[in-house]
This record gives structure tokens, C-alpha cells and sequence, in this order.
């Protein structure tokens, strides 16, 4: 068994880390404060060709593995939480569905465009009363005599303030819950959309989250994937946005522990450095087993998403797992910096708060272990 990147693996991720740092990295701080989409850093990552890291070549995209993808978000994380869902949303969520269940007109119209980044990509799935719930559609698509009327509210829609188009999943099948959805490829000039920003966020702040309004026409060529089938090929995109998801927890998390071993090196008690004291120490070694054992599990199953169909349950551990010990990353640094840390506009302040969302949004924790348990109950 070989739990280790490729040379072409590493070189990916170190081409990255340049970019991260130099390019992401700077505006980090001006993103959170001000709460505005980032897009000339999304453009940025778009000619890097990381808005369609597993595109195949033909569309645009870099057409890599599924672990190189991982490691582009965990390093693109450590500079920037909201950068990086970004495109955890455009890849994982829209350009890879798109590639999977996209009929060969729709790939032609979109595709390409969503692999280099002229334009983005958006995902209307949560509802008022669809979130960890999300069968419970209320959104209408009801039949017309050229296609569909869509009518309903999504809400937390990130990208939605710059994207050209978004999957938009509306029952068409009343009272079937997952059985009767179906998923629409809807431009976002598309007459009858009605765009409202979000109140403020604790973090992850600029992701151009929009509460959407619809009361369209669309036509039957806009059906992606196969009518009445939207919630499955909805579950299908979630495997590998949480994969994405658990690989921006991890960045967070090893920014944090960064940020607190600077900090320990430096600051002096007693008459030495804090990180001399073994409850400096003992902090860090658990933050950073947590997240060397998370990866290990985001890494499965980014690999795994390479090779098979379903990934559930291994998408499942690997969010939930870095996910957590991201979040305890972030809180053990806080407490390693003390005051320094707990102050509006420091870095680790910053992380605590983007770290939080990771155990939300792509499904909570607590969805994850429903998950995880009903995979294990069924394998023994």
C-alpha cells in the first residue's frame, strides 16, 4: 500500500503554493472585511486552470485526478477559506455535473466556458425548507407546452452574484420528494430571476451568497440529466463537493496550526519561548495528527472518486472528519494566541470563523454520521 503523492501530484501542488501565497494570499483580509465576490482573484485561478481542474482537456479544462484537485483547494484554503469554496462550488458542484450528466448541446454551450472561468457556476438546491433536508423541494417546475415554469426561492446560493449560470433543482413530480426532481441548466440573465443579496456571514465572507427568486420559462433542451432524476445527480455532485469541502477544511486547519507555532516560537513567558511548555506542545500534536489523519481519509476518497461510481460513504468520513479537526485546529490556535488571536482582523481570528462553515454547508456533521452509520449498518 502506497500512501503517497505522485511526483506529478507534488509538482502540481507546488506550482500552487506560489500562486496561493502571492496571489491569494494578500487580498484574504480585504475579501473578509469588505464581503465582496473576489472575482479578479477567481480570475486569477481561472487561467491557472483551476476552475476546471478534472475537466478533461477537450473542454478546457487540466483533466487531472481527483487528488490533485484536493490538494489545489487545501492549498488555495490556507491562503483564502472563500477563494477556495468558490471553486469548491464552480468544480465540484456545476462544471463536473455538467461533464457528467450534460447532454452533448448543453456541454457545447457551457462547458468550455465553465472549465477556463469565462464563466462562473452556481448551485440552487437549498431551499427555506430544503437544507439538510434538500428532497423537500418547494420550488415548482410545472410542464408547458415547450418545456418548464419554474417557480419558487433558493437561498444561500454561492457565486450567484457573478455567475452566468446556475443548475437550478425544482420538483416536477409533487409529492415523490427525491423521486420527482428534476435539475435545470438556467441562465442567470434568464428573465424572471430575482437576485437578493444575503444578510452578512460570520465567515467565509465574499462567497456572493444570493437568495434567488424564479419565475421562469424554460425549455425542455434545458433538462440536465433526465427528467424526475435532478435529487440523484444532486447527491451525485455532493460526493465530490465534499470531498472539495474537507479538502478546504484542511487548508484552514494547517493555516492555523502555522499561525500558532510562529506565535509560540516568538512570544516569551517566563523567560522562554511558549512553545518550550509541554501545553503548547501537546495542543499542537493533537491539531496536527487530526489533520495528517483527515487527509489521509480526503485523499481516499478523492481517489476513489476517480475510480468509482459512488463515494458516499468515504465523502461522508473524509468532510466530517477534517472538517472537525479543522475546526479544533483553529480553536487551539485561538487559545495558543490568547489575546493576539482573539481580536477582530487577526489571521487566526479570521480562520476560526471561515472553519465553522465547513461543518455546515455540502451537509452538516450531523447529516455526515446519518450517513456514515447507514453505510455501516448495511455492510454488517
Amino acid at each position: 500500500m502506497v500512501l503517497d503523492l505522485t511526483p506529478e501530484q507534488r509538482a502540481f501542488r507546488t506550482s500552487l503554493e506560489t500562486f496561493a501565497r502571492e496571489v491569494v494570499a494578500p487580498r484574504a483580509a480585504a475579501i473578509d472585511e469588505s464581503g465582496e465576490f473576489p472575482i479578479d482573484v477567481i480570475r486569477a485561478a481561472a487561467a491557472k486552470g483551476l476552475t476546471g481542474v478534472t475537466i478533461p482537456k477537450t473542454w478546457g479544462g487540466l483533466g487531472l485526478d481527483y487528488v490533485s484537485y484536493t490538494l489545489a483547494i487545501e492549498v488555495l484554503a490556507q491562503a483564502s477559506a472563500t477563494v477556495a469554496v468558490s471553486l469548491v462550488v464552480h468544480n465540484s458542484l456545476v462544471a463536473e455535473l455538467l461533464a457528467h450528466a450534460g447532454r452533448a448541446r448543453q456541454k457545447e454551450q457551457w462547458l468550455r466556458r465553465l472549465a477556463t472561468g469565462e464563466a462562473i457556476g452556481a448551485f440552487a438546491l437549498s431551499e427555506p425548507d430544503a437544507g439538510t433536508d434538500a428532497a423537500n423541494q418547494k420550488t415548482k417546475a410545472a410542464k408547458t407546452a415547450g418545456g418548464y415554469r419554474i417557480t419558487g426561492r433558493k437561498v444561500w446560493v454561492a457565486n450567484a452574484d457573478v455567475a452566468a449560470v446556475a443548475i437550478v433543482f425544482a420538483c416536477s413530480r409533487p409529492g415523490q420528494r427525491g423521486q420527482g426532481v428534476t435539475a435545470f441548466l438556467v441562465p442567470m440573465d434568464t428573465p424572471g430571476i430575482t437576485r437578493t443579496a444575503r444578510a452578512d456571514s460570520l465567515g467565509v465572507r465574499g462567497l456572493g451568497c444570493m437568495d434567488l427568486d424564479f419565475d421562469v420559462e424554460v425549455s425542455d433542451d434545458q433538462v440536465l440529466g433526465s427528467v424526475d432524476q435532478g435529487f440523484r445527480i444532486a447527491m451525485w455532485a455532493l460526493q465530490g463537493g465534499r470531498v472539495g469541502i474537507a479538502a478546504q477544511a484542511l487548508g484552514i486547519g494547517e493555516a492555523a496550526i502555522r499561525e500558532a507555532v510562529d506565535f509560540a516560537k516568538g512570544r516569551e513567558a517566563f523567560g522562554q519561548p511558549i512553545a518550550n511548555y509541554q501545553a503548547i506542545q501537546w495542543m499542537l500534536a493533537d491539531a496536527a495528527t487530526e489533520l495528517e489523519a483527515a487527509r489521509m481519509l480526503t485523499w481516499k476518497a478523492a481517489d476513489a472518486k476517480d475510480r468509482q461510481e459512488r463515494i458516499r460513504l468515504e465523502a461522508s468520513m473524509a468532510k466530517l472528519a477534517a472538517s472537525e479537526a479543522g475546526h479544533k485546529a483553529a480553536d487551539k490556535a485561538m487559545q495558543i494566541l490568547a489575546s493576539a488571536g482573539y481580536r477582530r482582523g487577526s489571521v487566526v481570528e479570521r480562520l476560526f470563523r471561515d472553519v465553522r462553515a465547513t461543518e455546515i454547508y455540502q451537509g452538516t456533521s450531523e447529516a455526515q454520521r446519518l450517513i456514515i452509520a447507514a453505510g455501516i449498518l448495511v455492510q454488517t
